[in-house]
């Protein structure tokens, strides 16, 4: 079955698992988190000329994300927190992929330079008091899920590879929101770079079993110009997310296609 990447897709997570509604609920309510994701694009956005960085961004990421983690547990794949003993259940792996996703770019708040590793350390309190919410009380277990989570938001950078299957699904969620409307605010601010040309070629992103692999990623677009975002943005962050095993890429204007991934 084909998926969207969109808005949407956290909503059917939401109605499915009560850690992601609860997860879900708690970061959208709180008013740190909402500040801190406000003023991530009020740097990434309006100092910037960077596309949105804030709430729809990390709703797409957490949708996106959590629609790649099921797949792989579906294809037999033990999330890396069970196995290594740091979380008791899926639930609880999913709280770390959702609180990652939402948390992810809070780094922006503060400066683009180092925003992943900035929000990491920004994150930590927040973590600290709002996961308890989420899964009740943890005793010391709080701060050894509190580091997955961390890890999950620093390794969202193109330099840093996921340890985690955890962080590898966010960090390629984060590569997979880049359809038409998410290039629009930089481009209407005067923000012409190859950058915004390509994303607003990018019409559509959906995530589906693969031919050879279980998740292929399917990308349609207009022109040739969304090579550039497939190249420079979305390969990138697969070829670290330790998921490179996993996923396919391809990509088609006009019904034909231009790329695969592995090619």
């Amino acid at each position: 079955m084909s998926v969207k990447v969109s808005p949407a897709l956290i909503g059917t997570y939401s109605r499915r698992y009560e850690a992601v509604s609860k997860a879900v609920s708690v970061l959208e309510s709180d008013p740190e988190v909402v500040q801190l994701l406000r003023m991530s694009n009020v740097m990434a956005v309006s100092r910037l000329g960077y596309n949105d960085h804030g709430p729809v961004h990390a709703k797409i990421v957490a949708g996106a994300a959590l629609e790649l983690f099921e797949r792989l547990l579906r294809h037999g794949v033990k999330p890396t927190s069970i196995e290594n003993g740091v979380a008791k259940s899926e639930e609880e792996s999913r709280a770390i992929v959702v609180f990652a996703s939402f948390l992810h770019d809070i780094g922006n708040s503060v400066h683009r330079d180092m925003h992943e590793l900035l929000g990491a350390l920004l994150a930590k309190d927040i973590v600290d008091r709002l996961l308890p919410e989420v899964l009740g009380n943890l005793g010391a277990r709080l701060y050894a899920l509190r580091q997955e989570i961390l890890h999950a938001i620093h390794a969202t950078a193109y330099d840093v590879r996921c340890l985690t299957i955890e962080a590898g699904v966010v960090k390629v969620a984060d590569g997979l929101d880049m359809s038409e409307g998410r290039a629009r605010i930089p481009y209407e601010l005067g923000k012409i770079d190859m950058h915004s040309v390509s994303a607003l070629s990018i019409k559509r992103v959906d995530i589906e079993g693969g031919d050879k692999r279980p998740i292929r990623v399917v990308v349609r677009a207009d022109d040739m110009a969304s090579l550039f975002q497939i190249e420079r943005v979305l390969l990138p962050k697969i070829r670290t997310s330790g998921l490179e095993d996993y996923i396919e890429v391809a990509v088609y204007t006009g019904g034909r296609l231009l790329m695969t991934y592995p090619r």
